[in-house]
């Protein structure tokens, strides 16, 4: 059971790395800018992070069998049609069928291994759920470098179809038939889901366009009233009804508040590297993609190795000094990145990663454990879905606000008149300050969150 469920977060996590790595092809193939190549992942994590608490909701009504096999099922569509994409926008709209998929398992994932396992078991699952991520993560950059150079791009989507096929048939096999709750008595926020679907909506798509339609554009100032009315009508909605799409009460627990805040910037900070490096390598150093790949590729190994460790330790000894550790080391491979210019060496890319690895596998399994830790055992399930909201956030938002932020510097710099690569390096160290700074975000976060005097049920 436990491998099943963490195997749709494997599928998850190879699919965004491979498409992380295609990026770059993708946007010289269907002659788009990088502004609007990021809709090819910022479109994935919307429709994905929105549908979060509705497929957790599900998941207290639906047998998980067949919620989770229908979940393997659509992401399976949605990559092979994604093998097919001829257009920018229709890549778009498949991709939006596969996050449906995504949405389902990721929803569910967490719920289901903090049911199966108890304390210290709880979290040597979670730190082996990290180590199967990761190695998604590990096989994901390697794999797409070698698939661009000898197929194109379009074929980064088909290792995920057997698996998620596979997948979607053990699920229904495997996975517990019982249901938690009446079907009659199920009641869900449709009104609430819209307010908070539009609002999210409103908020990237200023964050993405505000560079090119001008911040103090019309359109910007429009979609902030609209990101601010709809944001505020479903945050009044939640606290007056007695079935919310997000259970506020959970953020009275500060670790729990603060913990989920951790893991949002963790990803915010994560982001702003992982989305530049392969453009930084491939245009820059002008590296093909499979040494791109390769050169991504310690972060994952090390991620994979140092999360099952950090996660048994925190289920064991807590997870405070693992989760203000992690930050610290990832912060430090950030300032590694944002001084490397066009002379840099291949030994201090892979050192950088690895070092980047390292950091998030100390920061990840702990931070995950203390969240589903500090809830009620009948709260496992809407925890698990504003865990997944809030890793998602910080997915969403690390990639619309660093594309933002790289191309506002890189067209200030290149109307100063600098050279292109010059202008680029510029522009990529400035934004890496931005993910510094997340860092250090979620390292204050952490060390709120998880204070000796946490409480835990």
């Amino acid at each position: 059971m436990f491998v099943i469920a963490a195997i749709g977060n494997f599928i998850a996590m190879l699919d965004s790395t491979t498409v992380n790595l295609a990026l770059y092809p993708m946007s010289v193939d269907l002659n788009v800018t990088m502004t609007q190549i990021q809709w090819v992942m910022v479109a994935y994590m919307l429709v994905l992070t929105v549908f979060l608490p509705f497929f957790g909701k599900l998941g207290d009504i639906f047998p998980k069998n067949k919620l989770y096999s229908i979940g393997f099922s659509i992401f399976a569509i949605g990559a092979f049609l994604n093998t097919t994409a001829p257009s920018f926008l229709l890549l778009v709209a498949y991709r939006c069928l596969e996050a449906l998929g995504a949405s389902i398992m990721l929803s569910n994932a967490q719920a289901i291994i903090a049911g199966i396992f108890k304390n210290e078991r709880r979290g040597k699952a979670l730190g082996l759920n990290g180590c199967i991520v990761a190695l998604g993560g590990m096989s994901g950059p390697a794999l797409g470098g070698i698939l661009i150079n000898s197929f194109g791009w379009h074929s980064v989507f088909v290792p995920c179809i057997p698996v998620a096929l596979a997948g979607a048939y053990y699920a229904w096999k495997m996975l517990p038939h019982n249901v938690k709750t009446d079907r009659k008595n199920f009641k869900f926020d449709y009104k609430g889901f819209i307010y908070f679907t539009i609002s999210l909506f409103a908020l990237l798509l200023a964050i993405s366009e505000g560079h090119s339609w001008g911040w103090g554009s019309v359109k910007i100032i429009a979609l902030g009233v609209i990101t601010l009315i709809f944001g505020g009508l479903f945050y009044f909605r939640d606290h007056k009804i007695n079935y919310p799409l997000i259970n506020f009460s959970l953020f009275k627990i500060k670790s729990f508040t603060f913990g989920n805040l951790a893991v949002m910037t963790s990803y915010m900070a994560m982001f702003t590297n992982s989305i530049l490096l392969p453009f930084f390598l491939q245009e820059i150093l002008e590296y093909n993609p499979l040494i791109t790949g390769l050169l991504i590729l310690p972060y994952s190994v090390t991620l994979s190795v140092i999360a099952p460790i950090s996660g048994r330790l925190s289920g064991k000894y807590g997870s405070r000094y693992l989760t203000i550790a992690g930050p610290v080391v990832y912060i430090m491979a950030l300032i590694m990145y944002a001084m490397y210019d066009k002379n840099v060496q291949m030994w201090q890319l892979v050192f950088a990663s690895g070092l980047m690895g390292i950091g998030n596998g100390l920061f990840q399994s702990p931070s995950n454990n203390a969240i589903m830790t500090s809830v009620h055992k009948d709260e496992l399930g809407i925890a698990s879905g504003i865990l997944a909201l809030s890793r998602n956030l910080g997915n969403i938002l690390g990639v619309a606000v660093t594309i933002t932020l790289f191309e506002t510097f890189k067209n200030i710099f290149l109307e100063e008149g600098k050279i292109y690569d010059l202008a680029f390096l510029t522009a990529y160290r400035s934004t890496m300050g931005f993910g510094i700074l997340f860092g250090i975000f979620c390292l204050t976060f952490a060390y709120i969150a998880y204070k000796p005097h946490k409480t835990t049920h």
